[in-house]
């Protein structure tokens, strides 16, 4: 996901609270293989460099139908935010961020969009918009255990439950997968996976660990040793992604909030 800026003049809680969610950086990599297989158990990738094998990956990862991305990336302050979104190429998705005690559900069936956040995550949302006490107090008792759905014209959430942003990090700057080299083989998960590890200015290592058997998917993807430590494992590929609408009872429009 990636920055985006509120749009209109009026900023009601919903895009406020949006703008909290979309200001998270999931650092993930996404292309299509051709169906190639790892190598073999014990040579895996064989006679194949490791930027090559990166460049597989990356492809393989962003044309697969769906994917779990589940981590942790360190914050400003020396905060972590975890993320776990299930994400399709019809841009379907459950997904949930939660820091500090903050946490907001997001949901996509269709072309609705929706999000579902704790006392805390709305307390903070209405904080940012100026509001406290009572008047704060009883709009987030309306929202409690309920979903607000995304008013369409509202441009805030541009790249949520969207596969192909959540994947383009490394795909846009093909440099940042160039000069990796080979390292052990571990298991990610229950799958076998070879390192692909690539040290950066400032001290900081990148490791991404690609399936050897079957299609070359990215299991996971870490960064270490730099101000931003993150970490985020790729599932679940394939998967049918479980994104229904929320009841109409369950749900909220944002602009009878105030009434």
């Amino acid at each position: 996901m990636g920055r985006s800026r509120l749009m209109g003049r009026t900023r009601t809680p919903v895009a406020v609270s949006l703008a909290l969610l979309t200001a998270v950086g999931v650092t993930a990599c996404g292309g299509d293989d051709g169906g190639d297989d790892g190598g073999t158990s014990g040579k895996p990738f064989k006679g194949q460099n490791a930027d090559s094998i990166a460049a597989k990956a990356v492809a393989a990862t962003k044309a697969a139908p769906s994917v779990r991305l589940s981590g942790t990336e360190r914050q400003q302050g020396g905060q972590s935010m975890k993320v776990d979104f299930h994400v399709d190429r019809n841009n379907a998705c459950t997904g949930t961020m939660t820091s500090q005690g903050v946490k907001a559900d997001v949901l996509r069936a269709g072309t609705d969009l929706y999000v579902k956040g704790n006392e805390d995550y709305w307390r903070k949302t209405f904080k940012a918009q100026g509001q406290s006490g009572p008047k704060a107090d009883k709009l987030i008792g309306k929202l409690k255990g309920r979903w607000v759905k995304v008013p369409t014209a509202d441009k805030s959430m541009q790249g949520v439950c969207d596969k192909d942003r959540f994947l383009a990090a490394m795909d846009r700057d093909k440099s940042e997968r160039e000069g990796m080299t080979k390292g052990a083989t571990t298991e990610i998960e229950g799958r076998e996976a070879l390192a692909l590890k690539k040290r950066q200015t400032g001290g900081e290592e990148v490791t991404m660990y690609v399936a050897t058997q079957g299609k070359p998917y990215i299991l996971k993807a870490e960064s270490t040793g730099g101000g931003k430590p993150s970490s985020t494992v790729f599932s679940d590929y394939g998967k049918k992604v479980d994104a229904r609408k929320p009841a109409a009872k369950d749900v909220v429009d944002p602009q009878k909030l105030s009434n």
